[in-house]
């Protein structure tokens, strides 16, 4: 049983998943990932959980969108999540609307010993209390949450894709916030974002997490402190990796006999018989030595990690002990191998708002600490390992207002 809710505040667990493999082979890894995510669960015994999921129905949505009903029955039904009296699930299955459709899930499970939580209502502008389990699904028109696709030109080539984010609102306590999903855009091309620094895909994110940021703090409701947690697909800055891990290599440019474009890079040693250090194409990132993404898990490379400096006046995040999130192999049986497709970062990410930071209780000991980490370390979560945040929250005491709260100072 989750631990009362008391002066030293709420436990919440904040998950970030992109789960769109886990609908490509639902017999092998769902059940792995089901497994794993209901052992965090146990493991903190939460009051509070928030799942956030990229990519629902997968890749082939259109065939594999039938698996998510499935997927989350499996999840509302298992032992961990039996003493979740109430829940709230939101799946944009709308694939037919394309202008519309982000594939974005969102569940919120509020455990029996919760008693003072409550949701907003964006079309009353008021909060209500939470009931029983409701699942809301295709094209998400429910005025508990605010959906919202990036404007067609944030597109590259303005071609529409899964990209937008959705919002919900919560007061646990004293303490009113916003939980964020957020699905930002890939690399397209290895080759176009080695070519500069920063690639122009980190221009393109920086722009959509800027329309996010100011889209949830604007004028329409009280600004709240927030958590914003998604795939947000930050890549580590390719042109200074790539000089760093083949720093003494010598490159070799193979370009089409057609139109002369590049298609390959091979980066050589000089000397040792002049060994392949590193193949780069537009979807192959093949280097020779896997392990400096793993060792002390990868944090030589968080030096190249820079995308969110830009928005270190507004978000915030507690240090990264974890390997890079993506792109791991979906091979069942493999559950620590990258594939060779990508470089491997930090993709999937729990970031907060000044404010929201303001509410996480310091622990008194170890038994309380906080923990910022990924799930299934050692097993196939499919090519995104999920990331979590467990932490208590400052919920102070006695009612909250529905109008008023201490805790909404934003910065």
């Amino acid at each position: 049983m989750a631990g009362k809710l008391t002066a030293q505040g709420a436990g919440i667990l904040l998950v970030t998943a992109n789960v769109g493999s886990l609908f490509e082979d639902p017999e092998n890894l769902q059940k792995l990932w089901l497994r794993e995510f209901c052992q965090t669960v146990q493991a903190h015994r939460p009051q509070f959980v928030a799942v956030h999921c990229q990519e629902v129905g997968g890749k082939n949505y259109e065939a594999s969108m039938t698996h998510v009903d499935s997927f989350i029955k499996e999840l509302l039904s298992s032992d961990a999540m039996k003493d979740y009296n109430r829940a709230r699930v939101y799946l944009d299955k709308n694939y037919k609307s394309p202008e519309q459709f982000t594939a974005l899930g969102c569940c919120y499970f509020l455990h029996e010993s919760l008693k003072n939580i409550q949701q907003f209502d964006f079309k009353a502008k008021k909060f209500k209390k939470v009931f029983g389990k409701d699942i809301h699904s295709d094209a998400l028109s429910s005025a508990s949450l605010e959906k919202e696709k990036f404007p067609q030109d944030y597109f590259p080539e303005s071609k529409w894709s899964r990209k937008g984010f959705i919002r919900t609102r919560w007061t646990l306590g004293d303490c009113a916030f916003d939980l964020v999903n957020i699905h930002l855009f890939h690399d397209a091309s290895n080759l176009i974002a080695w070519e500069k620094s920063p690639s122009v895909y980190s221009g393109t994110r920086q722009k959509a997490l800027g329309f996010v940021l100011d889209r949830i703090t604007d004028q329409r409701f009280e600004r709240l402190p927030y958590f914003i947690f998604g795939d947000f697909n930050f890549r580590l800055d390719s042109k200074q990796v790539i000089e760093s891990l083949c720093s003494t290599a010598s490159m070799q440019t193979v370009r089409s006999a057609d139109s002369n474009e590049v298609q390959k890079l091979i980066f050589r040693e000089p000397d040792n018989d002049h060994k392949v250090l590193l193949q780069l194409e537009k979807k192959l990132f093949n280097y020779i030595n896997q392990d400096v993404f793993r060792e002390n898990n990868g944090s030589q490379l968080l030096e190249f990690d820079r995308e969110l400096c830009v928005f270190k006046e507004r978000l915030h995040e507690l240090d990264i002990s974890f390997p890079p999130s993506y792109p791991y192999s979906e091979d069942s049986s493999q559950g620590k191998l990258y594939m060779n497709t990508r470089c491997p970062s930090w993709c999937d990410r729990i970031l907060m708002s000044s404010s929201a930071k303001d509410l996480i209780l310091k622990p008194e000991n170890e038994e309380k600490s906080i923990t910022y980490d990924n799930i299934g370390p050692n097993v196939c979560m499919g090519d995104h390992k999920p990331v979590y945040l467990y932490c208590r929250l400052n919920t102070g005491a006695g009612k909250p207002n529905a109008n008023k709260h201490k805790c909404c100072v934003v910065q």
